[in-house]
C-alpha cells in the first residue's frame, strides 16, 4: 500500500484548496494511506474526511520548533512513498527534506527545494492555485482539473438546519478577513444588504473576533433588523460549509469562506478589492459572479496578502466597487 503525506500548513483557505490534491491522488490510488499536516487551528476541516487516515497537527504556538521536530520524527518513521508540499516556507520544506520519503515534492520557491526529489516552479501565470498544486503531483496522476471537496457531517447539517429551517430563502455575507484591505469595507455591505433584504434573510458568518464586525453591518441597516442573523462564532468550519451549500448566495472578500464556496459548489460571489483575480484564487463554483473596481489602479494590486491599511490612504480599490452588480 502506498502511503502519501500532504503539507499545508498555511491559512484556512490553503488547506482547502489543498482538500483537490487529497481527492485526485484517491482518485487514482484508491487503497493509498493518505495523510495530512497542517497547522493548530484548521483540523477541523478535515475531520472524519473519507479519504484521510491521519492529520498531523502542528502547534505554532506551542514549542513551535520542538513541536516540529516530533512531527519529523513521526514523519520519518511512517516511511512515506511521497512527500508532497504545499508550501513555500522552511519549516515545511525542513520536514519534507528530512521526511525519509521516496519522493520528496514541492515549489522552487521553498528554501529548502535543493533537497527535494521533484521541483515544480511556482509562478502567478494566470493560473488557479489549485492547478499550481496538482501539478505536484501529475506524475503520479494525471493533468485533468479537480475541485477542492469539504465533507460535512449530518450532524454539521442538522445544526446548520437549526437555524435555518424557518428562513428559507437565506443568503450568507462573510464580511471578514485576515487583511483590511481584502476586505469590502463595512458601508458597502451595508449597502448590498439594503438591496437584498426585502427578499431574503442575511446570515452573516465568521469567527467569534468577527462577531463585532457582522454587527455594525447590522447596525447601519436598523428598517432590516429582523432580517439579519449574525452566526459568527457560533459555527465551526464544517458547518459554516453547509449553511454556504444551502445558501441562495454567498458574498465573500478574496479570503477562506470563498475557497468554502468552491469546495461545496455552491453559488458566490467574490469581492476583489487589493488583491486581483489573476493571482489564482478566484471562485471555482459553477455558479460564480466577481466583483472588482470598473477602473484600474495604478496602485492595484498592491501585494500578493494585502495590508492592515490601504498604502495609499485612499483605499479606492473597495470603497470605488458598484455594489450593485452583485444584486442578484
Amino acid at each position: 500500500m502506498k502511503k502519501f503525506l500532504i503539507i499545508q500548513t498555511a491559512f484556512t483557505g490553503d488547506v482547502i484548496l489543498a482538500t483537490a490534491v487529497v481527492e485526485k491522488l484517491h482518485r487514482t490510488h484508491p487503497t493509498a494511506q493518505i495523510d495530512f499536516m497542517l497547522r493548530k487551528g484548521n483540523e477541523g476541516l478535515l475531520e472524519h474526511h473519507p479519504f484521510i487516515k491521519n492529520v498531523l497537527v502542528w502547534d505554532k504556538m506551542q514549542g513551535k520548533y520542538s513541536h516540529l521536530l516530533k512531527l519529523l520524527k513521526q514523519v520519518r518513521a511512517t516511511q512515506y512513498d511521497a512527500v508532497i508540499n504545499l508550501q513555500r516556507f522552511a519549516s515545511s520544506g525542513f520536514v519534507t527534506a528530512f521526511s525519509n520519503a521516496k519522493e520528496k515534492i514541492g515549489f522552487d520557491k521553498n528554501p529548502f527545494s535543493f533537497l527535494f526529489t521533484k521541483i515544480v516552479k511556482h509562478q502567478l501565470d494566470g493560473r488557479h492555485e489549485v492547478a499550481r498544486n496538482l501539478e505536484l503531483i501529475s506524475h503520479l496522476t494525471d493533468i485533468e482539473f479537480q475541485k477542492p471537496v469539504l465533507y460535512p457531517s449530518a450532524h454539521d447539517e442538522e445544526i446548520v438546519k437549526s437555524f435555518t429551517q424557518h428562513i428559507n430563502p437565506y443568503m450568507v455575507f462573510a464580511p471578514a478577513s485576515v487583511w483590511f484591505t481584502k476586505q469590502l469595507p463595512i458601508g458597502q455591505w451595508a449597502k448590498l444588504a439594503a438591496k437584498l433584504a426585502g427578499h431574503y434573510t442575511i446570515i452573516l458568518i465568521g469567527g467569534p473576533a468577527d462577531e463585532p464586525l457582522c454587527h455594525e453591518i447590522v447596525n447601519l441597516e436598523p428598517q432590516y433588523s429582523a432580517k439579519f442573523l449574525v452566526l459568527a462564532g457560533k459555527l465551526n468550519y464544517l458547518q459554516s460549509a453547509a449553511l454556504i451549500k444551502g445558501a441562495a448566495m454567498t458574498y465573500v472578500n478574496d479570503s477562506a469562506p470563498l475557497h468554502m464556496a468552491s469546495a461545496m459548489n455552491a453559488p458566490v460571489t467574490a469581492f476583489f478589492c487589493s488583491t486581483v483575480p489573476q493571482f489564482g484564487f478566484t471562485p471555482l463554483s459553477d455558479v460564480t459572479k466577481i466583483i472588482e473596481r470598473g477602473e484600474p489602479l495604478a496602485c492595484r494590486p498592491c501585494g500578493l496578502h494585502g495590508y492592515k491599511e490601504c498604502p495609499q490612504g485612499h483605499f479606492k480599490c473597495a470603497l470605488d466597487i458598484n455594489i450593485t452588480e452583485a444584486v442578484i
